[in-house]
């Protein structure tokens, strides 16, 4: 699933280049794009080699003839709104914003500098772009189809303990995809009357605490919401898990859907 989303961003990206216009590259020979990612560095390398092989097959080499910053906010989304801040005070020629804080956080920083972003949300109902067939405005990108997801996993886990009746759901209550996970989570839930109790944790001590209050409830399963913070602190969250001896559901890849830029 991951090369699916590369070969999609790599299109993306060289779409995105190849728009440029023209008098925009005679004045500024050496363009420079900002990477705003919500993650860490080694958990966005295939996205910056995308990016990198794309704008090398619409004839722009970085280093040579363009120029890429980056910002890794490690999923320390307070970080982002100032590291947008900086890619407009550099007067980049485009963001490229990996992740729905990111993506917000760009377009909260500019309506002039080009976005393309990637985000497990609905653009159009978040405000990042007015519609799928016309975006508008200044941002575009791909859209992670994430709506069902949720509703899976707990089907998974009820696969795995078919009586369970409560299950734990660990969600991060500063992120934009946490709402419509939690909604489709607890609609499926209430249909196959499971009770659903939330932990949120947006810090790594407050992961620490979330898992002390799991570990005494005691639930029949747990699922983690699908959001960058996480991902980050991914191997913090495995160890709790393992201590737990119950079927649990971690974030797995999504689906994509590419949206062309218009």
């Amino acid at each position: 699933m991951r090369d699916v989303k590369r070969r999609q961003f790599i299109t993306l990206l060289g779409g995105a280049a190849a728009a440029w216009p023209r008098a925009a590259r005679a004045q500024q020979p050496m363009p420079v794009i900002g990477f705003l990612s919500s993650l860490s560095e080694p958990q966005t390398t295939h996205l910056v080699m995308a990016l990198v092989r794309g704008l090398s097959e619409a004839g722009l080499v970085a280093g040579q003839s363009i120029t890429i910053n980056h910002h890794f906010a490690e999923g320390q989304y307070d970080r982002l709104p100032a590291f947008a801040d900086e890619f407009v005070g550099q007067r980049v020629s485009l963001i490229v914003a990996a992740g729905p804080p990111a993506a917000l956080a760009a377009k909260a920083a500019t309506t002039t500098i080009p976005i393309v972003f990637i985000v497990g949300f609905d653009p159009v109902a978040d405000g990042l772009v007015a519609s799928f067939s016309r975006p508008g405005g200044n941002a575009t990108g791909i859209f992670l189809v994430t709506a069902l997801v949720g509703q899976k996993r707990l089907e998974i886990l009820r696969e795995l303990n078919p009586k369970a009746s409560t299950v734990a759901l660990l969600v991060n209550p500063v992120s934009p995809d946490a709402p419509p996970e939690i909604k489709d989570v607890e609609a499926a839930a209430q249909a196959n009357r499971i009770s659903i109790k939330h932990f949120n944790a947006s810090t790594p001590a407050e992961i620490d605490a979330a898992f002390t209050s799991i570990t005494a409830q005691r639930p029949d399963g747990l699922l983690c919401g699908s959001d960058p913070f996480f991902v980050v602190r991914r191997e913090q969250i495995i160890t709790h898990v393992a201590q737990l001896k119950m079927p649990d559901c971690l974030p797995i890849p999504r689906v994509p859907s590419f949206r062309r830029p218009h």
